[in-house]
C-alpha cells in the first residue's frame, strides 16, 4: 500500500515555481544598494555638524542622492534589456564601489558632499532591475510575493540607520564610504555564484516597446501611487535621523536607532504587501495604505512633544507604506507582463521622485514656518489624491488585465480549456 506524501507548504510551492537562489542575491543586491542610497541620512547629524549645515541645507543634501537615484532607474532599466538584468547588476555595483571610493578619498567640503549625492543615486537606480531579476523565473500568480521578497531588500535602509552612527562616531563618517566599498564584493560575489538571467524578457524588443508605458495613463498613476509609497518610505527614512535629533534632542546613535524601528517595519511589510494582493488584489490594498497614511502623517506632525507616540505612529506609519510598495509591484507585472523590468524602472524613475519632496519641505519648513508639521501634512495631502486617482482608474483596471481588486487573472491551459469544452457544450441526454 503506498504511503502518502505529506502536502508541501504553501511557500514551497512558491519557491518550486522559480528559482530561489537568483531571488536571494536579487534581495542581497538590492539590500545593499538601498544601506548605500541612505547613507548620508544616516549620518547627516554628523555631516551637519561638520558644516554647520541650516535645516534647508540639510533637506537639499539628502534630496540629492534620491533624485538622482530616480533618473538613474530608467536608463539602468534599458540596459538590462540590452545585456540582461544579471549584467546590468554587475555594472552598477561595479559604480557604486567607485562612487563610495570618491567619497571615502575626495569629500571636503559641502559642495563635494553634493556631488557625492549625485555618486549615491547609482545605488539608488537597482530598483527595477532587482524586482525583474528576482521575480523573473516566477509565474503571474507568484510575483507579487517574490517581488515582495526582492523589496523586502529596503530592509539596507533599516541596517544603514543602525549601523553607520555607530561608525561615523568611532571612525569618521567619511571612513563609513571605505567600508562600504569593500563590503559590496559580497553582494557581487553573490550575484557572479548564484544568479541565473531569468526567461521572461525578450531582450531584442525595440526601445519603442521599452517606453511604450511612458505614453500610458497607467503608467502615470502608478508613478504617483510609487511617489506616496515607496517616495514617502525614503524620504522619510533619509531625513528621520535629523528630525529626532533636532526635534527631540536625543543623540545621534539614538536617532539612528529610533529611525531603524520605522524603516524595519516598512521593509517586513513589503512581504506582506505583495503576499497580501496576489490574494486580495493590489488595488484592495493600497486603498487601505493611503489612507492609513493620511490619517497617519498629520498626527505625527501634531506629536512632535511625545517620542513615544511620534516613534508608534512612525511604525505604523511606514508599515503601510512598506505594504503599498509590495501592493504597486504585484499589479506592475500584470500590466506590462513583457516590460516588467522597464516598466518598473519608469515607474521607480518618476514615483521616486517624491521622495525627493519630503527632506525638501521638511527642511523649508522648519526654518521658514518653525515647525515640521507642515511638511508632514503636505504630503498627507498628497496621499489623499492619490487614492482618488486610483480609484477612478480601478474601474477600467478591473476590466481589462486585471481581476476585480486588483488580483493576477488566472490563465487556465489549453489542454484543461479543450477538455472542458466538451461537457460544457454537450447536450443533455434525451
Amino acid at each position: 500500500m503506498p504511503v502518502a506524501r505529506p502536502a508541501r507548504s504553501g511557500f514551497q510551492d512558491f519557491l518550486r515555481s522559480g528559482h530561489g537562489p537568483t531571488l536571494f542575491a536579487a534581495t542581497l543586491y538590492f539590500m545593499f544598494s538601498c544601506c548605500v542610497w541612505v547613507l548620508n541620512g544616516a549620518m547627516a547629524p554628523f555631516i551637519a555638524e561638520t558644516y554647520r549645515l541650516s535645516p534647508a541645507q540639510i533637506g537639499l543634501m539628502l534630496s540629492i542622492p534620491i533624485v538622482a537615484g530616480a533618473l538613474m532607474r530608467f536608463p539602468l532599466g534599458v540596459l538590462a534589456q540590452y545585456i540582461g538584468r544579471k549584467r546590468a547588476t554587475m555594472v552598477e555595483m561595479a559604480l557604486i564601489a567607485v562612487a563610495l571610493l570618491y567619497g571615502y578619498f575626495r569629500v571636503e567640503s559641502y559642495d563635494d558632499l553634493l556631488a557625492m549625492g549625485v555618486l549615491l543615486g547609482i545605488a539608488g537606480a537597482s530598483f527595477g532591475v532587482a524586482l525583474s531579476l528576482g521575480s523573473g523565473w516566477f509565474p503571474p500568480q507568484h510575483k507579487g510575493l517574490a517581488m515582495g521578497l526582492v523589496g523586502a531588500g529596503n530592509v539596507g535602509t533599516a541596517v544603514s540607520v543602525l549601523v553607520a552612527p555607530p561608525l561615523a562616531q568611532w571612525l569618521g563618517w567619511q571612513a563609513v564610504y571605505g567600508i562600504a566599498a569593500v563590503a559590496i564584493a559580497v553582494p557581487m560575489a553573490v550575484m557572479v555564484l548564484l544568479a541565473k538571467e531569468p526567461p521572461d524578457v525578450d531582450a531584442h524588443a525595440g526601445l519603442r516597446e521599452h517606453v511604450a508605458c511612458l505614453f500610458e495613463k497607467d503608467g502615470w498613476v502608478f508613478s504617483l501611487i510609487y511617489g506616496v509609497t515607496f517616495g514617502g518610505f525614503i524620504g522619510l527614512i533619509t531625513f528621520l535621523p535629523s528630525y529626532y535629533y533636532d526635534q527631540f534632542g536625543v543623540s545621534k546613535v539614538q536617532a539612528g536607532q529610533l529611525t531603524m524601528l520605522a524603516a524595519f517595519m516598512g521593509a517586513a511589510l513589503r512581504v506582506a504587501g505583495g503576499w497580501v494582493s496576489d490574494r486580495w488584489g493590489g488595488v484592495n490594498t493600497l486603498s487601505v495604505v493611503l489612507v492609513v497614511v493620511a490619517v497617519c502623517l498629520p498626527l505625527i506632525g501634531l506629536a512632535s512633544a511625545s517620542l513615544v507616540v511620534t516613534t508608534l505612529l512612525l511604525m505604523l506609519c511606514f508599515a503601510a507604506l512598506g505594504a503599498g510598495n509590495g501592493a504597486l509591484f504585484q499589479l506592475v507585472p500584470l500590466r506590462w507582463p513583457s516590460t516588467t523590468a522597464v516598466a518598473g524602472s519608469m515607474i521607480g524613475e518618476i514615483g521616486a521622485l517624491g521622495g525627493a519632496l519630503v527632506p525638501t519641505s521638511m527642511g523649508l519648513s522648519r526654518q521658514y514656518l518653525g515647525s515640521y508639521v507642515w511638511g508632514f501634512a503636505l504630503f498627507a495631502v498628497l496621499a489623499a489624491v492619490v487614492l482618488l486617482v486610483m480609484r477612478v482608474m480601478q474601474i477600467r483596471w478591473t476590466r481589462t488585465w486585471a481581476e476585480k481588486g486588483g488580483r493576477a487573472r488566472l490563465v487556465h491551459p489549453p489542454a484543461a480549456v479543450s477538455a472542458a469544452r466538451p461537457a460544457a457544450t454537450r447536450p443533455a441526454a434525451r
